[in-house]
């Protein structure tokens, strides 16, 4: 059984039902809502196709929503686009209008932010402007590669000191929104530190929700502070490839990658690696050779998911890109060294009688020969534990809480469920070993071991036991 998870992108290849619920039956673990793009309504539409797509294909699938951040992007261009050439002047205004040599900006900090010299992208990093001078409402810049830029396309700033917040009114309305309809997962976009996170904590808070957070890590500065952004964070970190190439020298993000990714499972925290893994899929129905060892490469350095961007929001073969997803993931794991992971890869808090249970039930499923492991768990944190210290075995969470589940389907090799909460603890272990049979992770005869916590010692997961599953 695949153990890393698919984050799939909704957009317009998407939208339909009967794609969708192929695109989950393939192997989408999470849904992915971009709120950089559409309307509230839109996306509204987009949660309850969502919602009766994963009904539809009989599984758990947690909705995962992309606050759009301080993106500094382009006004409306003349006709929707505009070719520029190298070596041409262009001047970047904080008015409105364009002609094909001066484009609006919908930022008016922009000629404050910039001095001579500064390197301006566009185009995810395909366009590069070199700052010649700056004033009060205009920048004035040389067209160093050329393009074509479109209408409210984003613009990069490396180095650029003077930035709009991380989290502004706007994302925080959609915070509210996702409290509203049901999201399980929020991702904040352009963190630059651990304090970025707290405006979307104290709306959580104000609404008396528990969504998990992600630190979405795509600024230079992100990557400098991504310790203290990891520990903060309550749902990870998603590796945001794209951003952070043009923020960041080409040739160093394979080697940051590695190190946000390490720093994530030392902290038993939740990753994603995103943005471009099966790019060439946006339009062939065969990745290349370098992506899919990209996508190989990523579950080899730690990750718990691989999200999919244009691959599914706008591509031509959205199922058959989750579909290669899913094999390139399910042959990599073969190998991975999972041993090894267990006693080296996360920190052990002597003081936390969940952890240590935790460590010792995946020791155990390697001593004993366990068929699965099976992890009752309310907030998901017991979970999170288990995967963190990567069992080989799979691992069955059973979930009062349906929004548990749905939160935990992020996580590398959990497989969610709810399961109504038992009245003793006898019937709780006699469940799980039966939920275990029934899910197809173990047969009659095998070993199962099974996590608990026993009511009333207020220390959480404090039990392990191993049973035969009848």
């Amino acid at each position: 059984m695949r153990r890393t998870k698919i984050v799939a992108t909704l957009g317009p290849a998407t939208r339909n039902p009967e794609i969708l619920a192929g695109v989950i039956s393939v192997g989408a673990d999470v849904l992915r809502l971009n709120f950089s793009h559409g309307t509230r309504d839109d996306h509204a539409e987009l949660v309850e196709v969502a919602r009766r797509a994963a009904e539809r294909a009989g599984r758990e699938i947690g909705l995962l929503g992309d606050l759009p951040g301080p993106k500094i992007r382009l006004g409306d261009i003349e006709d929707g686009f505009v070719q520029l050439r190298h070596g041409q002047s262009l001047v970047l205004s904080t008015a409105p209008g364009s002609t094909r040599d001066r484009l609006p900006v919908g930022w008016s900090g922009l000629p404050a932010a910039v001095g001579r010299n500064d390197v301006i992208y566009l185009a995810d990093g395909a366009i590069r402007l070199r700052v010649q001078e700056s004033d009060g409402k205009e920048v004035l810049t040389k067209v160093e590669t050329g393009g074509t830029v479109t209408s409210h396309q984003g613009m990069n700033l490396p180095g650029a000191q003077a930035l709009p917040q991380s989290v502004g009114e706007a994302d925080l309305e959609w915070v509210d929104f996702a409290c509203e309809h049901g999201i399980d997962l929020i991702a904040v976009s352009f963190v630059k530190g651990a304090e970025d996170l707290q405006p979307v904590y104290a709306r959580l808070d104000e609404r008396d929700a528990s969504i998990p957070v992600i630190a979405k890590i795509e600024k230079r500065e992100s990557a400098d502070a991504a310790e203290e952004i990891v520990q903060a964070a309550t749902g990870g970190i998603m590796v945001a490839r794209g951003d952070l190439g043009i923020e960041l020298p080409i040739e160093k993000i394979p080697t940051v990658q590695k190190h946000l990714l390490s720093l994530a499972g030392r902290y038993a925290k939740p990753s994603i690696t995103a943005t471009q893994m099966l790019a060439s899929m946006v339009r062939s129905t065969r990745p290349t050779r370098a992506e899919a060892t990209d996508v190989a490469n990523a579950i080899y350095d730690g990750t718990d998911a691989l999200m999919l961007s244009e691959e599914t929001a706008i591509g031509q073969h959205p199922v058959k890109a989750v579909q290669m997803m899913a094999r390139i993931a399910e042959e990599t794991e073969r190998e991975l060294p999972y041993g090894e992971w267990l006693g080296r890869r996360t920190l052990r808090d002597q003081g936390d009688v969940a952890d240590t249970v935790s460590y010792g039930a995946v020791g155990a499923a390697y001593q004993l020969g366990l068929a699965a492991l099976v992890v009752p768990t309310r907030s998901g944190r017991t979970a999170r534990l288990v995967s963190a210290n990567r069992p080989r075995v799979p691992v069955l969470a059973l979930c009062p809480l349906p929004e548990t589940a749905r939160r935990l389907t992020l996580l590398f090799g959990i497989y969610p469920a709810h399961n109504e909460e038992p009245d003793t603890l006898d019937e709780l272990l006699s469940r799980s070993a039966e939920r275990a049979k029934q899910a197809g992770l173990a047969k009659s005869g095998e070993l199962v071991g099974i996590t608990a916590g026993i009511a009333g010692q207020g220390l959480g997961t404090n039990l392990f036991e191993v049973h035969r599953v009848p």
